[in-house]
């Protein structure tokens, strides 16, 4: 992108930090220092943590912006939920539309990278691991939205019209800089001097980890993007695709991932500044439905996760089902236009959020999870499955499904209170993971096409409500689940895009380039229903 038109004039000016928060902007101020001060790389990261919370670059003001924390217009896209009322709950439709930027990202991380190396006196620090690794995420965030970007020429001050490059020239200089950035955490854990920073917290980090777990987040992420790729690791040998996610599977000392769901990289609410989605002062519940593309996976699987993120519908209550029935728990579909939504609500035939568990705190039920260890059980069960790696893509489906139940705190055998959509109590569940584990749906039917639609599924069933928009990438990637398409309620198309509108700021300022690269990739039309190299 042309990130070169925005530049940063001055020192952080504000940077508010209780608990998990922050809400700091490099600010332009001529009485402070410009932007050749000292200013603390432990900022920088702070500013670049807190953004990358709020979805890649979307803190920048743009009307496009969408947010990716927990319940926001991604939940939605995402089909976790469904909205019956626009002016509380916003739109389903999928107007995709000029996108927003990842400027931010990149503009913050070559700021931390110059002067951390200034600062700190050593080339290989973790403010510089990072710096890489936030490079990579602004340049994957962007790409998968729209095709091909500048990236070889991005951020330089020199070249304010920057020459695009090809998707997969992208993401081949995405992945590089990971395996640089892996490189250069593992020298700033054990650095010269003999010190072992492994479980030190990274000053400025609002996620709170350690340099070894950065270095976990860092190869887990790496995963994340081989394994989006999977549609072009055939024909696109010399990226080494497959190879590269073996390697780094097979050598942990080199490539440590993530072990548990203590490695998550996850936002951390606080009751004072930064509170939960749903809280205790939101009165809006009855606005917002749980999806049918959620819930027909969970209730047909006698999955308990049902039971934890859902109400049951008020007409199966008052027809007389109990709430430990999974046919009395209905998803709203995205498909139908919200009055028709609205009318079906009206009469108690869907499932609400919870109000018991999401409802309840300020600091929520649930820390907000960007990269997040199911979804690394998942994506290393799916390249297993694809013939990948070696090893047993079972236990690692396994693993997932596991990682997932545990992060809601469920156990065997567990009485759970099961509320309506204000939290009043209708009766108990006793939990059974055993049953849903063993249910023919959920069995591992092994490594197969089958067995792949299992472990999407369970990924896509994992991913309810965190890690951005990574459920509707992987539906986009391979068909599963079966979203809810070509209905009035999706856009006047009837049909979800498959990719966003270049920014308008890369028309106005880089427009040349531009219109070269939609002649290059979608003949000229920058048409958000055209596939993109990735997922031709």
């Amino acid at each position: 992108m042309n990130l070169n038109t925005i530049k940063i004039t001055g020192m952080i000016a504000l940077a508010v930090v209780l608990g998990s928060c922050q809400k700091g902007d490099l600010l332009s101020n001529p009485n402070v220092a410009n932007e050749n001060s000292n200013v603390p790389v432990s900022l920088l990261l702070n500013h670049l943590t807190w953004s990358m919370y709020r979805g890649g670059g979307v803190v920048e003001k743009s009307s496009n912006s969408v947010g990716e924390e927990p319940f926001g217009q991604v939940g939605r896209w995402n089909q976790y939920t469904a909205s019956t009322n626009a002016y509380y709950r916003g739109t389903n439709a999928y107007a995709f539309s000029n996108t927003a930027t990842a400027y931010d990202l990149l503009r913050y991380a070559n700021q931390m990278e110059s002067k951390a190396t200034v600062q700190l006196g050593a080339v290989n620090n973790i403010y510089g691991a990072l710096s890489k690794f936030f490079k990579a995420y602004s340049f994957v965030w962007l790409t998968q939205r729209v095709g091909d970007i500048p990236a070889a020429e991005a951020g330089n001050s020199a070249n304010l019209i920057p020459k695009f490059d090809t998707q997969k020239e992208v993401y081949r200089r995405s992945l590089q800089l990971l395996d640089e950035a892996n490189t250069m955490a593992g020298a700033s854990i054990k650095p010269a001097v003999g010190v072992d920073n492994s479980a030190t917290v990274v000053p400025g980090d609002i996620f709170g980890l350690t340099y070894l777990q950065w270095q976990k987040v860092i190869n887990s992420y790496r995963l994340r993007v081989l394994i989006s790729l999977s549609k072009r690791a055939d024909d696109n040998t010399d990226l080494n695709i497959k190879q590269q996610f073996s390697d780094i599977l097979t050598n942990a000392s080199k490539y440590p991932i993530l072990t548990g769901n203590t490695d998550n990289l996850s936002f951390k609410y606080n009751a004072t500044v930064n509170k939960f989605i749903y809280n205790p002062d939101e009165t809006y519940n009855l606005f917002e439905n749980v999806g049918k593309t959620y819930l027909d996976i969970t209730t047909s699987s006698m999955d308990p996760r049902t039971f934890i993120t859902s109400t049951p519908a008020p007409a199966e209550i008052a027809s007389g089902k109990t709430v430990s029935d999974f046919t009395a728990y209905v998803g709203s579909s995205t498909a139908q236009t919200q009055s028709t939504l609205s009318a079906n609500d009206a009469l108690g035939k869907y499932s609400y959020v919870n109000y018991k568990r999401y409802f309840a705190t300020f600091i929520g039920p649930d820390p907000a999870v960007i990269i997040g260890y199911p979804e690394l059980c998942f994506n290393i069960a799916e390249a297993i499955n694809r013939g990948w790696a070696g090893g047993s893509a079972a236990t690692w489906y396994q693993n997932g499904i596991n990682a997932s139940i545990n992060s809601y705190g469920l156990s065997e055998g567990q009485s759970y209170d099961i509320g309506n959509v204000k939290g009043v109590t209708l009766g108990k569940v006793t939990i059974s993971i055993s049953n849903f584990l063993n249910h023919p749906n959920v069995k591992y039917k092994g490594d197969n096409s089958d067995g792949l639609k299992q472990i999407l599924q369970q990924k896509y069933v994992a991913f309810f409500e965190n890690s951005g928009w990574e459920a509707f990438y992987n539906w986009r990637r391979t068909g599963i689940p079966e979203f809810a398409n070509n209905g009035p309620g999706i856009n006047p198309t009837g049909v979800i895009p498959l990719r966003w509108q270049y920014p308008l700021e890369e028309q106005n300022n880089n427009n040349a380039n531009y219109k070269a690269a939609i002649a290059a990739q979608y003949g000229g039309n920058d048409d958000v229903n055209q596939k993109m190299w990735m997922l031709k």
